[in-house]
């Protein structure tokens, strides 16, 4: 798996994953019940209630936990302190920003970047519910960070670097606004083998969080070759292919997709929490 796929000169992909996004929002919006789509459960869902202990969810707005297509708890994979400055890659609707925000406190702040409009309109709608005042969202990609150097201690994130087609300039990037020391910390979907060719350049397969992931150790040489050190990723848990997007018409169901990738996809698609630190 790497970034050489041919998905990565299509300029239908970005679009492709920014109306899902999208979608998820207007839907959360619409209907606060709904489910918000195949990379994440509902809040009452035992994947989500793992990642995301009850007094953290009835601390937030429920719509911010209803828009999160995350994987995992970057905030607390982070250990956040007081006072510390907080990026989140690909924000969503907000619940890693506001959980990050009342962990680092009024003397800290957090911020969010979306490229999706639906989203940055409902995370500082929640934003506003909750009454959180250290915390901005930022209208821009993950690729291109509106940030300048030097200026967050920590960049965490759910689900999202593996949405972007150029990895290696995320991670520059992310490397570029740490501060000296800054540390790494974000939840992402991993693969432990090559999934095939077909499944790769598969659309739908690719904005729902599976066909641009990376595997293990490519996620290690690339946080590497940006500089940062003490990489690590360690696999939280395992999907069932079949579960995952059971259901999900827009997801891995999506055109294109056989019975035979399904089971190519058994048994290798992961979350993860993957840390790094920029040398002091």
């Amino acid at each position: 798996m790497t970034d050489d796929s041919s998905l990565r000169t299509r300029p239908d992909l970005r679009d492709q994953v920014r109306e899902r996004y999208a979608a998820s929002a207007r839907a959360v919006s619409l209907r606060p019940e709904a489910s918000s789509g195949c990379c994440s459960p509902q809040p009452s869902d035992p994947v989500v209630r793992a990642a995301y202990d009850e007094i953290e969810l009835d601390s937030i707005p429920s719509t911010a936990a209803l828009a999160s297509l995350g994987c995992g708890n970057p905030t607390a994979l982070a250990e956040l302190r007081e006072g510390e400055t907080v990026l989140d890659l690909g924000s969503g609707g907000g619940i890693d920003v506001l959980l990050s925000a009342k962990r680092v406190g009024s003397t800290g702040f957090a911020y969010g970047l979306d490229m999706t409009d639906e989203m940055l309109e409902l995370a500082e709608k929640n934003r506003q519910e909750a009454g959180v005042a250290n915390v901005e969202f930022l209208k821009g990609h993950i690729e291109e960070i509106p940030l300048p150097d030097n200026s967050v201690d920590v960049i965490i994130s759910n689900c999202v670097i593996n949405l972007s087609a150029d990895k290696d300039q995320v991670l520059r990037e992310a490397f570029r606004v740490l501060r000296p020391g800054g540390r790494f910390a974000v939840s992402d979907i991993v693969v432990t083998e090559s999934l095939p060719e077909r499944v790769q350049n598969n659309l739908s397969a690719w904005s729902c969080c599976v066909a641009g992931a990376l595997l293990i150790d490519e996620y290690e040489q690339k946080l590497a070759n940006a500089g940062f050190e003490q990489a690590r990723v360690e696999i939280t848990h395992s999907y069932d292919p079949r579960g995952l997007f059971e259901g999900s018409s827009d997801c891995c169901g999506g055109p294109g997709m056989t019975t035979d990738d399904y089971q190519a996809l058994t048994g290798r698609i992961h979350s993860a929490f993957i840390r790094a630190s920029k040398p002091a």
